[in-house]
């Protein structure tokens, strides 16, 4: 039997969760992608706590281009509420998705806020 987007996506993610987790040294920067938003966070898994998170909901992302060009502003929010938090080098968590499209340009715009990974 053939398994759904989401089943395959969900297995891929676990297989990524058991190599990557977030430290308070070194913390993951998860990405969550709906087919309209798109949402990232900064997390410690030894505490469990979300330190930083952005979306493409939040107020002071009002882009009006399309959906690569609001996931780098997201990537370009986060690194700054990181850097102010006092966050430079993060782990990638792509969340099961492929590094590529919106994933990969968020990727690219939190390198651009000043994120190291």
């Amino acid at each position: 039997m053939a398994l759904t987007k989401n089943q395959r996506r969900t297995r891929i993610k676990s297989r990524i969760r058991k190599a990557v987790s977030g430290t308070e040294a070194r913390p993951r920067l998860s990405v969550f992608r709906s087919n309209k938003e798109i949402y990232a966070q900064i997390v410690d898994d030894v505490t469990g706590k979300t330190l930083v998170a952005s979306s493409s909901r939040d107020k002071d992302i009002t882009a009006k281009g399309n959906k690569m060009e609001v996931s780098a502003l997201v990537g370009k929010s986060i690194a700054e509420k990181a850097t102010k938090a006092g966050i430079a080098t993060i782990a990638f968590d792509r969340g099961g998705y492929l590094y590529h499209g919106r994933v990969k340009s968020l990727a690219e715009g939190a390198r651009e806020g000043g994120l190291k990974f």
